[in-house]
């Protein structure tokens, strides 16, 4: 079905005659065509949160379209054509507040997402929420296509002076450069340290190095672990993007999406992602963000939600379920083989299996680099064969 986001296609698109294609038209203010529109018939054609009249809704209805209109009473727009970005997610924020995150877009939906229930009782709520996320997936697909993707797993929990975030930004900041599309979790730790060398594509290494030296200063009294909770966690990053801006015209150059969840909301997403796509599902963000990686995942140091991501992604390779098996790299020898020792298992669980020729067990920020670019995903697509026949 045809997607029409901006009101210029839809004028194009709406006078046609009677036999258009049906279309899904988004997030659109159609007041100005109400005339348009009644002269016309939309059969089997959908609109999704669009500005209109009451008496022109009915009219649409009438000649066999669908309006889904954007339910009120919440913070988030159920129904959106385009992922979010930082000014958006962080609209509201102070730089000479201590407190500013609080302020913020995202701070108040998460807020109102834990007053209405992690999971909500009431079906208005979770039917808002179902549509909000079905747009965002929408949404990453269209900014997807084409495009090599990698993901790097690994703990919130990494402060930004551990040297293991220097080196996920540095094979990220690579990688991107290499026209690889970087994504991860789109929260803290690891995964703002891979939104965070592709921030830095377009400038030079030890430009990186002096951002990182800024941002990695914390209070005497930080929690271990915790860095996110810092009052001055955003502050120090949008530092960062004050004395660093991405050079006018690079900006698909260093190009990356985060994609976090409400569920964790807590810890605030990754700024130095160019788009971000949040989820209220966890599970659907979750097992998504492994899918789309189809040009392999890195997994940084990480505890129980990383461990879990490694064996939900052996799991997609083991039965090809996505059409293509892909690298799985985990970064950080000691870590995987001591501290978490998945390692023996993955190796195990892989044998015999064709992607247990694409694990990788490494410490080496080069070796990363060389695996994903090497990857030659036409040789390892499995074409499923259909039982029936579609119409």
């Amino acid at each position: 079905m045809k997607e029409i986001s901006d009101v210029s296609n839809f004028e194009s698109w709406a006078k046609k005659s009677p036999k258009r294609k049906p279309a899904a038209i988004q997030d659109l203010d159609l007041r100005p065509y109400a005339k348009l529109i009644k002269n016309k018939e939309f059969p089997n054609s959908i609109f999704l949160s669009c500005d209109m009249d009451a008496s022109v809704a009915g009219h649409i209805v009438q000649t066999g379209g669908v309006v889904i209109p954007d339910l009120k009473g919440f913070k988030f727009q159920v129904h959106r054509k385009s992922l979010y970005c930082v000014a958006e997610l962080f609209h509201g924020f102070n730089m000479d507040d201590p407190k500013g995150y609080e302020a913020t877009y995202d701070f108040k939906v998460y807020k109102q997402y834990c007053c209405q229930g992690k999971s909500p009782k009431t079906i208005n709520t979770s039917l808002a929420r179902r549509l909000h996320d079905h747009s965002i997936t929408d949404a990453l697909e269209e900014e997807l296509k084409g495009k090599k993707v990698v993901a790097v797993m690994g703990g919130h929990g990494m402060e930004r002076q551990d040297p293991f975030y220097t080196k996920v930004a540095k094979v990220s900041r690579l990688l991107t450069r290499a026209g690889f599309l970087m994504v991860s979790g789109g929260g803290p730790g690891a995964m703002e340290a891979t939104h965070l060398g592709a921030y830095f594509a377009s400038r030079e290494e030890n430009e990186l190095d002096v951002a990182i030296e800024i941002i990695k200063q914390r209070p005497a009294d930080g929690k271990p672990g915790q860095e996110y909770e810092d009052q001055d966690w955003l502050h120090r990053a949008w530092r960062v993007m004050e004395t660093f801006p991405i050079p006018d015209g690079t900006e698909q150059d260093c190009k990356s999406i985060g994609v976090p969840t409400w569920l964790y909301g807590h810890e605030p997403p990754a700024p130095f992602a160019t788009h971000i796509a949040k989820y209220f599902a966890n599970s659907v963000r979750e097992d998504g963000l492994l899918a789309i990686a189809n040009h392999g995942v890195i997994f940084a140091p990480g505890s129980a939600g990383t461990t879990q991501e490694i064996f939900q992604d052996a799991t997609q390779n083991h039965y090809a379920n996505q059409g293509v098996i892909s690298p799985m790299i985990l970064f950080g020898e000691k870590h995987w083989t001591e501290t978490r020792p998945v390692w023996p298992l993955l190796v195990n669980v892989a044998k015999g299996k064709a992607y247990g020729e694409l694990i990788a067990l490494t410490d080496l920020e080069d070796e990363i680099v060389r695996r994903i670019k090497m990857f030659a995903p036409e040789i390892y697509t499995k074409k499923e064969q259909p039982r029936f026949k579609c119409k």
